[in-house]
């Protein structure tokens, strides 16, 4: 099966993920064949916008990467799991300079590797079958594919929130934490095709887009998670100045939204978390995005062969006994040191470098 479907006619590029048995989830050369039409149609002056879908009638949009195989390379050489995080991030930066507009149907399951190719589009349409994740510190990882650049970039403190926690967003909520641009519901995805068909025809295939979408646009309904009295929350909470912080607050709050919040943080991984932590609030800083994908670059390379992310791996995906063992075991426990080892420069030569400047 051919796991990327690339098509390119009367103005549209257009990319479908087609992997259904893993939830589309991208692997090395999913990623590769991605950057090679992209790269074909970027200068191409016949190609005026791009599609990236999945194939129609199957599950998820984007459930992550092949985290098997990065866990099995980790705990050897790691040489594949540099090789899918080079080419991943490559793919990631390409989108967030593409010169021509993108839309994203992120109908379904879009986690992780899924939010990486999708957060670059300038249009990202969610349906009643969006969920949104990026849950990483749950198998020891941290938000990558960009999750440095765009969380701290969210409304308030959203994007700490939902790196720390690996909350999971429906459509209103999506429209709310700026994860997508527009809401409707898959019975008119066919019309929202067609409107994309003919917009990709047009010079001015951008604005073309901006009108056609808004009109198909329609309300999500109210949100789960990001109602106004949960936002002041992670607002006042997840603003703190450590990850011991956020737990002091929440285990002084006697709301249920609270004890729900702090219940899911202890499952997390206290390495995890506080690397996720440092990694929000330097990314906020960062000057460019291709900065802040060679930090994660540097971060992945090395956590993928440390003992949580080995250990989350099995615990969630392999043995599905949903009982890692992290270590260390506390927050307290994860120190400064450690954590400027897994964020220092990479020897020369390691670094990981974009295919175009910002």
């Amino acid at each position: 099966m051919t796991e990327v479907l690339t098509v390119a006619a009367n103005g549209l590029g257009h990319i479908t993920l087609n992997r259904p048995a893993a939830l589309h989830a991208l692997n090395t050369g999913m990623c590769a064949a991605m950057i090679e039409a992209l790269v074909a149609w970027r200068d191409d002056a016949s190609i005026n916008a791009i599609l990236l879908d999945h194939a129609q009638g199957t599950r998820g949009f984007c459930a992550g990467g092949d985290i098997r195989m990065i866990a099995e390379s980790g705990a050897s050489d790691s040489k594949q799991a540099r090789a899918f995080f080079f080419t991943e991030y490559r793919l990631n930066h390409l989108l967030f300079t593409y010169p021509k507009p993108i839309v994203a149907l992120i109908d379904g399951v879009t986690m992780g590797g899924g939010v990486g190719i999708s957060m670059p589009a300038r249009f990202r349409i969610a349906t009643e079958n969006t969920t949104y994740a990026m849950p990483e510190t749950g198998i020891g990882l941290f938000p990558d594919v960009g999750g440095g650049w765009y969380l701290p970039r969210k409304p308030g403190q959203i994007g700490m929130w939902l790196a720390l926690t690996g909350a999971r967003l429906k459509a209103a909520d999506c429209l709310i934490a700026g994860v997508a641009t527009h809401f409707m519901p898959t019975e008119i995805l066919a019309a929202a095709r067609a409107q994309i068909a003919g917009a990709a025809q047009t010079h001015d295939a951008g604005r073309a887009l901006d009108s056609g979408l808004e009109a198909l646009s329609e309300s999500a309904g109210r949100p789960k998670e990001l109602t106004p009295e949960n936002i002041a929350r992670i607002d006042r909470i997840f603003a703190l100045d450590s990850v011991e912080a956020i737990f002091a607050a929440l285990q002084s709050d006697n709301s249920d939204w609270a004890k729900a919040q702090l219940a899911a943080l202890k499952t997390k991984s206290p390495q995890a978390m506080k690397v996720s932590f440092r990694q929000m609030r330097e990314g906020a800083k960062m000057a460019s995005f291709s900065d802040e994908m060679r930090s994660e670059y540097r971060l992945a390379s090395r956590v993928a062969s440390r003992h949580d992310f080995q250990e989350g791996v099995r615990a969630l995906i392999v043995d599905k006994d949903n009982k890692p063992i992290w270590s260390p075991a506390t927050l307290e426990a994860v120190s400064d040191a450690l954590l400027d080892e897994l964020f220092a420069p990479a020897p020369s030569g390691d670094e990981w470098t974009p295919l175009v400047a910002d």
